[in-house]
């Protein structure tokens, strides 16, 4: 669990995180582009999480095309969430995890690179 970010609960914060690639997940309408943020640190440059994934949205695809190590800042606010498996318990007895909560940052703004 990301403990360090529950001090930012529901409070706008300033966050700077490394591009490390795209990605894909299943959505409601089809595959959704994302994007995979490592090193997330605070406005202090304390070190928050390892890595946090992101719907690749306008804002950061207003960025350009992205290399490996760029570094993105970008304004969010941190939300609890629930992971895991919820579907039926012998469907998919391989990829089976329990639901667990956990936090993620929400809704960035601002969004820039700065290397």
């Amino acid at each position: 669990m990301r403990e360090k970010l529950t001090e930012y609960i529901e409070v706008r914060g300033t966050f700077t995180g490394t591009f490390i690639r795209t990605g894909f997940k299943n959505g409601y309408k089809g595959p959704v582009e994302t994007i995979l943020l490592g090193n997330i640190k605070d406005e202090n440059g304390i070190i928050l999480t390892d890595h946090l994934w992101f719907n690749l949205t306008k804002g950061f695809e207003a960025l350009g095309e992205l290399e490996e190590g760029d570094i993105i800042q970008f304004n969010a606010r941190c939300r609890e969430y629930e992971k895991g498996y919820k579907g039926y318990k012998g469907y998919k007895d391989d990829v089976y995890k329990p639901v667990e909560k956990d936090f993620k940052l929400s809704y960035p703004t601002k969004i820039k690179k700065i290397k």
